[in-house]
């Protein structure tokens, strides 16, 4: 890098400070990882949002997982799909762009005639009327790609917190259905937060009884401490 080019980033990063002073004293906010005052979200915490995707497994689902849900990441997703905290979406779109990226590589759309469909996983009616947007199709449209509408909800599902792996997988069985038949169809579904992984289990079940083929799955998060029995590692396969 040249000294005309360092001068430029520095001037640059001068400026972007500068605006958000001047933004912070017309809107006061605070950061939504860790309460900061004048930043929707401070450096810190854009740093601890940067994806390292990995794989993890929920049965025989490959998912790639950008960061832990935990810490920041938690708040600031909380803050996000609960708290209307949307000035979060482009550092959370970052990393669920890395965690898609990593599943198509291993997908390899290359070897596959009209290439790979990211299918959202949708929220719930309920859901929808209480945020007003649906956080993963937000997401998605923030880093670039385009998600297809395929899966429905077709039943109710109570609220998850608490419950036990089977019991989210009891809860969350036959609660969704494709919109239309899916033959030939490869698939990578997306969602925000994988735990026990009852919700990408139950929309890979629709999707495959609609003919689809569903070859991986990605999210911005995984839930990892809670839940150390449901992960194997590629070698034990």
């Amino acid at each position: 890098m040249t000294s005309d080019q360092r001068m430029l980033g520095a001037v640059r990063a001068a400026a972007r400070t500068a605006v958000l002073d001047a933004w912070a004293v017309l809107m006061p906010t605070q950061c939504s990882g860790c309460g900061t005052p004048d930043r929707a979200l401070c450096a810190a915490c854009v740093s601890a949002l940067r994806a390292e995707p990995r794989a993890v497994y929920r049965e025989d689902l490959t998912i790639w997982s950008a960061v832990e849900y935990s810490g920041v990441v938690s708040r600031v997703l909380v803050a996000y799909k609960d708290g209307g905290r949307t000035d979060a979406a482009p550092a959370l779109a970052a990393a669920l762009r890395q965690a898609v990226g990593a599943a198509l590589v291993a997908a390899d759309p290359a070897q596959t005639p009209g290439g790979v469909v990211l299918v959202t996983v949708p929220s719930s009616r309920r859901a929808w009327r209480a945020r007003g947007f649906h956080p993963v199709d937000l997401l998605l449209g923030r880093a670039g790609l385009r998600g297809s509408a395929l899966l429905r909800p077709c039943a109710g599902v109570a609220d998850q917190v608490g419950l036990g792996r089977q019991q989210r997988l009891d809860n969350r069985s036959g609660t969704l259905a494709a919109t239309r038949p899916l033959a030939g169809s490869r698939i990578v579904l997306v969602d925000d937060i994988v735990t026990t992984g009852a919700t990408l289990l139950e929309a890979r079940r629709a999707l495959r009884q609609a003919g689809g083929e569903v070859i991986g799955a990605a999210t911005v998060a995984e839930t990892r401490r809670l839940h150390p029995d449901i992960h194997r590692s590629r070698e034990t396969d």
